[in-house]
């Protein structure tokens, strides 16, 4: 990943709301999740969301496609991922210390709608 491309993922990732839908999305894995569905898993107003979701998607983090009626609205985890290799492309002089993932987060983990 470029320098600029990082910029612009952790600039769209650097809002609360923006935040939230990225990660409520990366819990939801490839199939990704309906708009309707993480505007209420978020409280958020779908036309607020609709911003979000164009700043996320122009960053090239996350995917969107139509079925039916419906804009699925998914993580982009090629991009995720190098955006974290090259955030710790040189983390303790080649050593690996990746968070563990066997660590539980501090923080709320949000309801993936079923």
């Amino acid at each position: 990943m470029e320098k600029k491309d990082a910029v612009t993922a952790l600039s769209a990732l650097a809002q609360d709301n923006r935040l939230d839908v990225f990660r409520l999305l990366v819990q939801a894995g490839p199939e990704g999740l309906p708009a309707g569905a993480v505007a209420e898993a978020l409280d958020v107003a779908p036309n607020t969301l609709t911003f979000h979701f164009d700043r996320l998607r122009m960053a090239g983090l996350v995917t969107v496609r139509r079925e039916g009626r419906s804009m699925i609205y998914a993580a982009q985890f090629t991009t995720m991922n190098a955006l974290l290799g090259f955030l710790t492309d040189n983390c303790c002089g080649g050593l690996s210390c990746a968070p563990a993932a066997a660590r539980k987060s501090a923080r709320k983990r949000i309801k993936v709608p079923a």
